[in-house]
């Protein structure tokens, strides 16, 4: 059995992806781990051979209770929480004017509610030993809107959102936050997990219904590797002072760094428009 000076993971959607392969590396140096999946048998081989560093729990994160119990079944196993890798959720894709009601308020359950959930359960325990690390899994999205991932989009912004704001809380605590933003990587995303509503409006054709098309066909061809993603999410918890933001592959790296810097330009391009506004004596 593992010392219990090794640090203790929790990270949700192990059964494929990011996820799966971030857990195997977790508990092949040795480290403990629950990992978590909707379907708990699919975590068998994961955890095959890991003995008692590896706990195996069913979890769907947009069930509160099952949330709850999940954490306590960790803190029960463990004792603690050191690293918590918010990494359930998935891809929907539509035009905006297309989008389909229930699928985005799916999609929210899932990315973003789900996500504070499980963050707010954990974060008594970080508090607790005054240390701990959320990592939140985003993406470029969580910086750029791409046509036809616009709802997607949103709840990538909004984790990022809540995680600035998570980030300033903990630090006095001890707890350090990171958005992960993957771009394009071969796991189940582009794959049988993206859920897309069809586009049938030709006035979008060029725009959502090419990335809708273009998404399916990458599938499988994507640069990135989820094995040295995973390696890059371990290195960061080694740090003394961990980023706020890690990037990964060069499509994101490009796409986001070139987004914000043309939107601090067109900011600072406006700077006398945005301080005029304030009263004259403010």
């Amino acid at each position: 059995m593992a010392s219990d000076t090794t640090p203790v993971w929790f990270i949700t959607g192990c059964s494929t992806g990011f996820g799966l392969e971030l857990a195997r590396l977790v508990l092949a140096r040795g480290w403990r781990a629950a990992v978590t999946a909707r379907d708990k048998s699919r975590l068998a081989d994961l955890v095959s051979g890991a003995g008692d560093r590896a706990l195996a729990l069913s979890l769907d994160v947009t069930d509160a209770m099952a949330i709850d119990a999940a954490v306590k079944a960790a803190e029960e196993r463990f004792g603690r929480i050191d690293v918590l890798v918010n990494n359930a959720g998935y891809g929907y894709q539509a035009s905006i004017e297309e989008g389909d009601d229930r699928e985005i308020r799916d999609q929210f359950d899932a990315n973003v509610f789900g996500l504070f959930a499980m963050t707010r359960a954990v974060l008594p325990l970080m508090r607790q030993q005054r240390k701990g690390h959320v990592i939140n899994l985003t993406s470029q999205a969580g910086f750029i809107g791409f046509p036809g991932s616009g709802y997607y989009a949103a709840t990538k912004h909004a984790v990022e959102g809540f995680s600035d704001a998570l980030a300033a809380e903990g630090k006095p605590l001890g707890i350090h936050v990171t958005c992960v933003a993957p771009g394009p990587f071969r796991t189940d995303w582009a794959g049988r997990s993206l859920r897309q509503t069809p586009n049938r409006i030709e006035d979008y054709a060029d725009t959502a219904g090419k990335r809708l098309k273009g998404t399916s066909d990458l599938s499988g061809k994507q640069a990135g590797d989820p094995v040295r993603a995973g390696e890059a999410m371990i290195a960061i918890t080694e740090q003394a002072q961990p980023p706020r933001h890690l990037v990964l592959g060069k499509i994101a790296y490009e796409g986001v760094t070139g987004k914000l810097k043309e939107r601090l330009a067109e900011i600072e391009g406006l700077k006398d428009m945005s301080i005029g506004t304030d009263f004259p004596d403010a």
